[in-house]
Order: structure tokens, then sequence, then C-alpha cells
């Protein structure tokens, strides 16, 4: 079993470091974007979950079953915010972008035929999706293949989809509007220009390797 990516640790409720500058993604994501991005819009997540889990315990000590399933859809959207999040971050690298290589490649190519339509579908479920959320690109256990997904507000893929996630495209508008404004699909296109194809390989691996593939 791999160990875990920084910050996905089982209760490990602190802000992973970028391991990259705020600026280093420009021009494609600038880095006031990134700043506040990462330091406000994930530390609330995080601050919030730690306050939805303490009261958590407080309601199950006292056997308040009310109050416990009161807290749920806040651990579910303030842990969902924290888990992307903390993929996101790691699926991005300055000089990065490109196309895939290693396993993943080969993988992309014979689950959507080449990466030219995994972009364009990929793209196309992001751009599209509704209000807040997510495109992902998820690795199938059961059926040993990669599949492009779309999840609302902070829903994790995993829980949403029963996918592995292995590339996360945040498209709330916090992540884009000061430098896109309403222009979604221009952040999508720019997005393809700093992902971290080794991380999403390095993800596809073990997500393989772990369901025994």
């Amino acid at each position: 079993m791999r160990l875990p990516f920084a910050g996905e640790e089982r209760g490990a409720h602190a802000l992973p470091p970028l391991k990259y500058d705020f600026n280093a993604l420009e021009p494609h994501i600038s880095g006031m974007i990134m700043e506040i991005h990462h330091t406000k819009h994930h530390q609330g997540y995080i601050n919030n979950l730690i306050a939805a889990t303490k009261k958590l315990v407080e309601a199950e000590a006292a056997n308040d079953v009310s109050a416990m399933n009161a807290l749920l859809p806040a651990i579910k959207f303030n842990g969902g915010g924290h888990l992307n999040h903390t993929i996101f971050w790691t699926n991005m690298a300055p000089d990065a972008g490109g196309e895939p290589q290693g396993a993943v490649a080969q993988a992309i190519d014979e689950s959507f035929g080449s990466f030219q339509s995994f972009k364009d579908k990929f793209s196309a479920a992001s751009v599209g999706v509704k209000g807040s959320g997510w495109g992902w690109l998820g690795y199938c256990p059961n059926q040993n293949k990669l599949e492009i997904a779309t999840c609302q507000n902070q829903d994790p893929l995993q829980i949403t989809h029963g996918l592995v996630p292995l590339l996360g495209l945040d498209v709330w508008e916090h992540a884009y509007y000061l430098q896109y404004k309403n222009l979604r699909a221009d952040y999508v296109k720019a997005f393809f220009n700093v992902i971290n194809w080794e991380n999403v390989n390095e993800r596809y691996e073990n997500a393989r390797k772990n369901a025994g593939h």
C-alpha cells in the first residue's frame, strides 16, 4: 500500500505546504489567486472541519444522535474541501503541462482513444459543471480503467463515483475569477499548462497496485 501524499493522512487536519511559490504557476494561474486560494479558502475548510469534528466528538459523548446527524453535512463538505484541495495542489507544478508520460499515458490512450480526446472530454466536463464543483480524472478499480467525472461543491470523488482521484480541477469561481472573470473555459485551457503529470502517473500506479492490478 502506498504512503499517503502530504496532507492526506487520516486525521491530518493541517494545511499542506505548497512545493512551489504562489507565483510559480504564472502566467497561467496568478500568484494572488494561489495565495488566497491556499491560505484562505483551503485553510477555511480545515478550520471548519476541525470545529465540526470537535462538536461530533462532544455529540457522541453525549449520545446525541440528532446532533451527530446534523454535523455530517459540514464534515462531508469541509472534509471534502480539504481532501480535494490537497490533491489539487500536487496535481500542479511549474514548468509542467504538455502530454502525460509513463503508464498513465497508455491508460489515457486506452480509455479515451488519444490524449487529445481525453483533453477535449475533460475540458468539456469541467466547463460544464453547473455552479461550483470539480472536474476529475479517476481510476475505476473494478474495471481497471480511467474515467472522467464531475462532482458538485466539495463532494469527494471516491465517495460520489467510486473512483480513485488522479487529477482534479477546481472550477469554483474562487479558483479563477480574479484572473479569468467569467471565462471558465479559458481557465480550464490554461490548467493544462501546469498539470504535474508525474504526480498523476504516480497516483495511477499506486491506485492500480492497491487494486491488485
